[in-house]
C-alpha cells in the first residue's frame, strides 16, 4: 500500500496543459520578483556609500562592526538581488540574503508592523529567500543554462 500523495483531480480537466505549460513559469515569475523588489533596498545604500550606510542601517541601531557589514548589505540588497533575479548562484545569494533578513527580523522582534517597523516583513524575506535556497535557481535560471549550481 503506498502512502505517497496523488495530485489532486482538477475542476476543470482541459486547463491541465496550461498548466503543465506555465509550471515552470512560476518559479521563474517568484524569483524574478523577489530579486527585483530587494534592489530598491540595495540601491540607495550604494548610491549614499559604505559610511552613510554604516552610519544610516547599522550604528544607529548598535550593530558592529558596521562598514564591513554594510559592504555586506550593500553587496547583497544589489549584486546578491540580480543573481537572484536572473538565477545565477542562486542558493548562495538566496542563503546569505535569508540571513541577512533573519538577523533583521530578529533585531525588531517583538515589535509588529503597526506599532512600528516590526519584523513580519523581513521574516516574509527571510522565508521566501530560504525557500529559493532549498531549491535554487529553476528551470529558468542562468545556473541551469551553464549546468552548474551550489
Amino acid at each position: 500500500m503506498s502512502s505517497a500523495p496523488t495530485e489532486p483531480k482538477l475542476l476543470i480537466p482541459g486547463l491541465k496543459p496550461f498548466y503543465d505549460f506555465v509550471q515552470p513559469l512560476s518559479w521563474l515569475l517568484i524569483r524574478l520578483t523577489v530579486g527585483l523588489m530587494i534592489l530598491p533596498h540595495g540601491i540607495p545604500k550604494l548610491m549614499a556609500g559604505v559610511a552613510a550606510t554604516a552610519a544610516m542601517a547599522l550604528v544607529k541601531r548598535g550593530i558592529e562592526p558596521a562598514e564591513p557589514l554594510a559592504i555586506a548589505l550593500m553587496i547583497l540588497e544589489t549584486l546578491g538581488g540580480l543573481c537572484v533575479a536572473l538565477g545565477l548562484f542562486t542558493r548562495f545569494f538566496a542563503a546569505a540574503i535569508s540571513i541577512e533578513m533573519a538577523v533583521i527580523a530578529c533585531t525588531l522582534w517583538p515589535k509588529f508592523g503597526w506599532t512600528g517597523p516590526g519584523y513580519e516583513y523581513p521574516l516574509m524575506w527571510c522565508l521566501i529567500m530560504f525557500a529559493i535556497a532549498l531549491r535554487g535557481g529553476g528551470p529558468w535560471s542562468l545556473d541551469r543554462r551553464i549546468g552548474r549550481q551550489l
